[in-house]
């Protein structure tokens, strides 16, 4: 295995918000598996202002500068998902690994592309579904696995929207636009059944979906401005697994006062419940709850081997260990980090959810 660090570029990046600052340099920055090398910003000043508040030594103007530059072998894409298929594609094109952040495209048929591509030129990538390096979900897999429920029977999942409340900042008006691909169905939930999944060790076979719009307007919340609720602000799934595991889910827009993120787990042998009061799974603060056999339920410890010993709780932990992860297949030829063909999948998943019409679809 190679000791040299992998060299990293991000396009995206601005000095002071956006997911690549408060998740993506974080995380770098601890990893000495990695190198920040380069910066891209459509404003050439803003780039400038961004590399020098960071430290890191190539500023660039434009993303194709980025992508080409020779001081760079991973190229991540964090901007807005209409940018995805494009980015990936001149990635691609340039022989270059491509982190790119979830979803992958705005819908299945870009997905499916961007990897059909990418398979084709023989291109590592990552997707950006950290969920199933957050700590808490991590130890819930290996429980799992190690027959703390027994048996499988069902998971019940409750979760918050976030944006699509009775306000969102204006940042997320473009969510709006159900043609982006970047809804409620699009994004928070599809974080969270993916980390479930995953937990599960298993994906759906069949699936149900009834999505609904119950608010009729949202506010921006910087000019006051009304705007109508043209994406889906309720989401009921209902489906089994492979594996044969029931799981139901119920996604509710903007943020609840009572229980605003909820997995419980139940097993022949036990019971797992896992709760937040943040609605978005890559922000934390989980209280995890457990009985197996005899035992009256309790909170159970996240041993801190699962990421919490080296990296501070917040966004950029679980973005750090999905890093380590990638690091591990770049170098060792493993399949330990999330990829495009899991995008995929997961766009699949989504596909069919959106278009079930409330009747069964098989995956």
């Amino acid at each position: 295995m190679s000791k040299t660090p992998i060299r990293v570029g991000i396009i995206g990046v601005h000095p002071d918000k956006g997911w690549a600052t408060i998740a993506h340099i974080p995380a770098l920055a601890q990893l000495p598996e990695f190198r920040l090398t380069a910066i891209s910003h459509n404003r050439p000043d803003v780039a400038k202002a961004a590399a020098e508040k960071y430290g890191v030594p190539h500023a660039l103007g434009s993303a194709d500068e980025l992508i080409g530059h020779p001081e760079v072998d991973l190229v991540v894409i964090s901007v807005k998902v209409t940018h995805h298929r494009e980015l990936v594609e001149k990635a691609v094109a340039a022989g270059k690994a491509v982190f790119s952040e979830w979803p992958l495209g705005m819908n299945l048929a870009d997905a499916t592309a961007m990897r059909d591509l990418a398979r084709d030129k023989g291109v590592a990538t990552s997707i950006g579904l950290q969920t199933r390096a957050v700590p808490a979900f991590a130890y819930i897999k290996d429980l799992i696995a190690e027959g703390y429920l027994g048996e499988v029977l069902s998971a019940t999942m409750v979760g918050s929207g976030i944006t699509f409340g009775e306000s969102m900042s204006e940042t997320f008006a473009y969510t709006l636009d159900p043609s982006k691909g970047v809804g409620m169905q699009n994004v928070v939930f599809a974080h969270s059944i993916d980390g479930l999944t995953d937990m599960l060790a298993s994906r759906f076979e069949t699936v149900t979906g009834n999505l609904a719009t119950r608010r009729k307007t949202t506010r921006i919340e910087e000019t006051g401005e009304i705007l109508p609720m043209t994406v889906p602000d309720q989401l009921v799934v209902n489906g089994t697994l492979e594996n044969g595991t029931v799981v139901a889910a119920h996604f509710r827009g903007g943020l609840s006062r009572g229980t605003n993120f909820r997995i419980e787990i139940n097993g022949t042998k036990g019971d797992l419940i896992l709760t937040s009061p943040v609605g978005y799974v890559g922000i934390g603060g989980f209280t995890l709850m457990g009985a197996t056999g005899d035992e009256t339920l309790h909170e159970l410890e996240i041993p801190g081997r699962y990421g919490a010993d080296r990296f501070a709780e917040g966004p950029s932990q679980s973005v750090a260990t999905a890093y380590l992860r990638l690091a591990a297949d770049i170098k060792d030829g493993t399949h330990t980090s999330p990829d495009f063909d899991d995008a995929v999948a997961l766009h699949r998943l989504i596909d069919a959810i959106e278009t079930s019409g409330g009747k069964p679809r098989k995956l």
